[in-house]
């Protein structure tokens, strides 16, 4: 499983990139996704919403089971893919691209230097 070196990881398997102005991009890990099987529905915050890192952001729906996605860090939902609300599988066939769920705009920046660094992501699914 593939877990790209620019980006930070949760033990929840979500992954975060930092994205334009201070904000962070969200997504699920390739392993996350292969975990769940074909993806066909994705509850997602509105933007505005407040998250609080470790809490409830929203649900991946699979054939085989439903998942409650986790913020990696504390702040506002500052944009949300409305591409994956409409073609989920988006999640199956490119989740670290066009299968990216929200972005959060920080309250503290450097929180995202906490998360798992890929080599340390790698050792957790390998598990």
């Amino acid at each position: 499983m593939s877990a790209p070196e620019e980006l930070r990881y949760t033990e929840e398997h979500e992954w975060v990139a930092t994205a334009a102005g201070g904000s962070f991009r969200v997504g699920i890990t390739e392993y996350a996704q292969d975990q769940l099987g074909d993806v066909v529905f994705v509850e997602l915050p509105e933007v505005g919403k407040q998250v609080t890192a470790g809490e409830v952001f929203g649900e991946v729906e699979s054939t085989k089971s439903v998942s409650e996605l986790f913020a990696p860090v504390d702040g506002e939902v500052a944009a949300v893919n409305s591409a994956v609300a409409e073609s989920p599988e988006l999640i199956n066939s490119d989740p670290y691209g066009e299968g990216w769920l929200i972005e959060i705009r920080a309250e503290d920046p450097a929180v995202a230097e906490g998360l798992l660094d890929a080599e340390a992501y790698q050792a957790l699914i390998a598990g």
